[in-house]
């Protein structure tokens, strides 16, 4: 009987096992096209293999095809690429003071050296020779037509007397200066190609977001084609380089040689130009945003130059301890703290202390975003400007002019270097404030070049000129005309002032001007 009672309970048991097995058999052996289980459908796909391009001819085309969210290499991008970008080479003459020339150190050395009065006495009144000698530069750089326009950095072709492009395919050009514009750092270059090149394609910067990945290709340290990649670390940098400071910041490997190459989006698009890098750091390169390098990549090609709008304010960071002296609740916008007589910022009832937060519909979280929006506007433009006065909200239109920074001022401070190794600027509130200057009136030195005849006689930055060669030097078109009636071989009679002091420095002028 117990018998009986345990295969009645065990019956039910087998049963069930091999109802079990029979559907796992019947599920291996479903005929293709039947509905799979529902456990089926939440199993993910394998991403299918990028295909590989059979030719570069068409960026565009090539690119969009390749399945970014799911790429696991660069390498089918950047054979693409890669025909776009340039290797730029340069030689530049450079001056400078042979032995003897300046060099009033007895080689002896010591304080109490009885040889330092010999030196002193040998070598003064001595005509102040200096040597030539070439350098050779690289950089980088991207084409932007068919037909040898090349984009690259103002630094890297500035001094350049020889500029060479090489291409991917090895060909080598020579290259002549199209346009500069050193405030950006943004050059163009042409050259003349045998055929038809393969130009990039420009991306959109404002659409990159931290975190997006973002390739470099260049020429660091002069060893050819190289590539890293790296992601968008942040954006909105500013380095203190200048009024249009405004730098996507990455950690792709950039280093010297990098200079202008192209900043590329896994589109295969250009969305900045690669400019800078900080020595001590590792990981931390810079580019311009394309979309602000466009306005003026544009205008150089076309006419050399560029042609920015003009608002006619100096601008400052809205810091918590001015919102709150200020009686503003928030630290959004840009201070005004001077005004330009005569400006389109003056006429229109602009003020010092004003606080700009809109500029024709676009908010101003900071002054870079002023000063940058002004600058790629037209002069002539109409524009509606939103701003703080007296602690009351007021819309202003205001009529931009072109930016005052004609070829004349730029002559002037070109002339200066060569001749003396001396930069001068106009002074304007924000020169006058780095320097911690009482007046903003005048030319002042904002730099002495290493090595220079000015270097050597005293002049140091920060030196506002009062005279030149006893003639009162009260503009930039002041101080060239007074320095090119100084004979070569003559002496440049400097009174500058130094902090509370006034003193005289004079410079001897080389046998031939440059």
């Amino acid at each position: 009987m117990k018998r009986y009672v345990a295969l009645f309970l065990i019956f039910p048991l087998l049963v069930l096992a091999l109802s079990t097995g029979c559907e796992r058999t019947a599920e291996k052996s479903a005929p293709e096209g039947s509905a799979p289980r529902a456990e089926k459908e939440t199993q993910p796909e394998k991403p299918a293999a990028a295909p590989v391009p059979q030719s570069a001819k068409d960026t565009a085309e090539a690119v969009k095809d390749l399945p970014v969210a799911g790429f696991q290499s660069f390498a089918d991008l950047v054979e693409i690429l890669k025909p776009s970008v340039v290797n730029i080479s340069t030689t530049s003459v450079v001056k400078q003071r042979g032995f003897g020339q300046g060099q009033r150190r007895s080689p002896f050395g010591g304080p109490n050296d009885p040889f330092q009065d010999f030196f002193d006495k040998f070598f003064q009144g001595q005509p102040q020779q200096q040597q030539e000698f070439q350098r050779q530069g690289l950089g980088s750089g991207f084409i932007i037509s068919e037909d040898g326009y090349v984009v690259t950095n103002n630094h890297v072709v500035e001094r350049a007397t020889d500029i060479s492009v090489i291409l991917e395919n090895g060909e080598k050009y020579a290259a002549k200066v199209v346009g500069k514009d050193p405030k950006t750092d943004l050059a163009v270059i042409k050259f003349e190609p045998k055929g038809k090149l393969q130009a990039v394609k420009y991306g959109d910067s404002e659409r990159l977001r931290i975190g997006d990945w973002v390739i470099a290709i260049g020429n660091p340290f002069g060893l050819g084609y190289t590539v890293t990649a790296g992601i968008v670390s942040a954006k909105g940098r500013s380095l203190g380089l200048g009024a249009y400071d405004d730098f996507i910041q990455t950690d792709a490997s950039l280093n010297p040689g990098n200079s202008g190459g192209p900043l590329f989006n896994l589109k295969g698009e250009v969305v900045g130009v690669n400019t800078a890098i900080v020595a001590q750091g590792k990981g931390i390169g810079f580019a311009i945003p394309i979309n602000m390098a466009h306005f003026v990549i544009e205008q150089l090609k076309e006419g050399g130059k560029v042609v920015r709008g003009w608002l006619g304010v100096y601008v400052q960071k809205l810091t918590p301890e001015l919102a709150t002296s200020l009686g503003l609740d928030e630290e959004e916008g840009a201070l005004v703290s001077d005004v330009t007589p005569g400006s389109p910022a003056e006429k229109a009832g602009i003020k010092r202390g004003d606080v700009i937060v809109e500029y024709d519909g676009r908010k101003i979280d900071n002054i870079t975003d002023l000063t940058t929006l002004a600058a790629v506007t037209s002069p002539g433009t109409e524009v509606n400007i939103k701003l703080l006065q007296d602690g009351k909200q007021k819309d202003i239109k205001v009529k931009l002019d072109e930016f005052p920074d004609d070829e004349t001022q730029a002559a002037a401070t070109e002339d200066a270097e060569d001749s003396l190794g001396l930069m001068v600027r106009p002074l304007d509130p924000q020169i006058a404030r780095s320097f911690n200057l009482e007046t903003d009136k005048g030319v002042v030195i904002v730099d002495v070049r290493r090595g220079s005849l000015a270097l050597d006689a005293g002049l140091r930055p920060g030196d506002v000129i009062v005279e030149l060669d006893k003639k009162e030097i009260k503009t930039l078109q002041d101080y060239k005309s007074a320095l090119a009636g100084i004979k070569p071989g003559g002496t440049a009679l400097f009174l500058v002032k130094r902090g509370e002091n006034t003193i005289y420095t004079a410079v001897r002028m080389s046998d031939e001007k440059s």
